[in-house]
């Protein structure tokens, strides 16, 4: 078997179960590897540490797999976490809620595979090569195990760039094309989800629980729901009956949806209203107009895709959440998030109070959020901890 060995001294995250090693770690490649191929990593001495997937053309080397020396890393393995990981979602699946991620990349010992699903279908994400190297026995795994009536492909060509792979060509992996909509469930609320065309891999299923919490404290409040998507936020407020709910996004596809999901569920006795504009500039419109809400919801897209983004994405979250302050009611709510994998729960809390500072308000953090059951973040991969959010109350 090929294999790297690592500089001295930098076997220590690979002994403590990190998946990644970076190609600055390794101090010689032994064979001729190509990508996706199945390596063994050694330390300084030779000795083995662990099995993974290479890939020279991205700064993760290494995708960590294994780290039994006497297990072979073939099809039934490979079988066998696909397996785990539905069977560790089977009980997120009830007649209140029929869409959810399936598989979590690193979370599940799968690096660079997600899979969502969306009741009868399945939308993968295939973001590395090891991955796409065994593409079919996930295909046939996943067919045996859900039985969908197809799985779609919504594979990220960014991110399959930073893997010197090609971009993926899309389209229906297995079964059947989706609709162009697709009715699914969660916590009792109908969406239509448009997985060939929508946002991600179709809809955030990240924030269900989130959606929910929030609108625990919607009943008769007036609510901004921003960047708003199809609706997620903005529909659980209606459902918990708010006086009011107004839904700015930038996306026409995404408010076409959401009007869709409104009339699916016959909220129609909520007055509702939404505003295709940038969130920024319709926040400084809102301003100037003296609106006010009780209830505002930030749920922007990532501003900060890696570290050296760090500097200019705090700025942003703070500009961001600074306007909205300024637009609540006295006491009012915001409930704020990032979904910024570099920026963490304490600096996020520390972002809201320069906000606050610039805003001249007050502001006391009443709840925290996470990312759900189905996201989950292995205790050797905190990177894996992308979403995070505070409900924070103003004055």
């Amino acid at each position: 078997m090929d294999s790297v060995r690592l500089k001295k001294g930098k076997e220590k995250a690979v002994r403590q179960l990190h998946p990644w090693v970076f190609s600055g770690a390794i101090d010689h490649v032994k064979g001729k590897p190509e990508n996706g191929d199945i390596i063994m990593v050694t330390d300084s001495n030779n000795d083995f540490l662990a099995y993974g997937f290479f890939n020279d053309q991205s700064r993760v080397a290494v995708r960590l797999l294994e780290w039994n020396l006497e297990t072979e890393i073939n099809e039934t393995w490979w079988r066998k976490k696909i397996r785990n990981a539905v069977k560790l979602r089977a009980d997120l699946h009830t007649d209140q809620t029929n869409t959810y991620r399936v598989i979590f990349s690193e979370a599940d010992y799968l690096p660079g595979l997600i899979v969502d699903r969306y009741a009868d279908f399945l939308s993968v994400q295939i973001l590395t090569s090891g991955v796409e190297r065994i593409k079919h026995i996930l295909l046939d795994e996943l067919q045996s195990l859900l039985n969908p009536k197809g799985i779609f492909d919504r594979s990220d060509a960014s991110a399959r760039a930073h893997e010197g792979m090609e971009a993926s060509s899309g389209g229906v992996l297995l079964g059947i094309e989706p609709p162009e909509f697709v009715s699914v469930r969660e916590n009792g609320i109908f969406y239509q989800v448009n997985i060939a065309e929508g946002q991600k891999s179709g809809f955030y299923c990240d924030q269900r629980d989130n959606r929910k919490w929030v609108a625990e404290y919607a009943k008769g409040r007036k609510v901004l729901d921003c960047f708003s998507y199809s609706g997620g936020f903005s529909l659980n407020a209606m459902k918990n009956e708010a006086s009011e709910v107004i839904s700015v996004d930038s996306s026409a596809l995404a408010l076409d949806t959401l009007k869709r999901n409104i009339e699916i569920n016959d909220f129609h006795n909520i007055p509702h209203s939404q505003i295709q504009s940038d969130v920024n500039k319709q926040l400084r419109v809102f301003r100037e107009e003296n609106e006010k809400f009780d209830i505002i919801i930030l749920d922007p897209p990532k501003y900060a895709p890696s570290r050296s983004a760090l500097t200019k994405a705090s700025r942003a979250y703070k500009d961001l959440n600074r306007m909205a302050m300024l637009l609540l009611n006295e006491g009012g709510l915001l409930a704020t998030f990032s979904c910024s994998g570099a920026v963490d729960i304490s600096m996020f809390k520390q972002i809201i109070a320069w906000a606050a500072l610039d805003a001249g308000k007050n502001v006391q953090f009443i709840q925290q959020f996470s990312q759900p059951a189905d996201h989950p973040v292995r205790s050797s991969f905190p990177e894996g901890e992308y979403l995070k959010g505070l409900l924070c109350r103003i004055s």
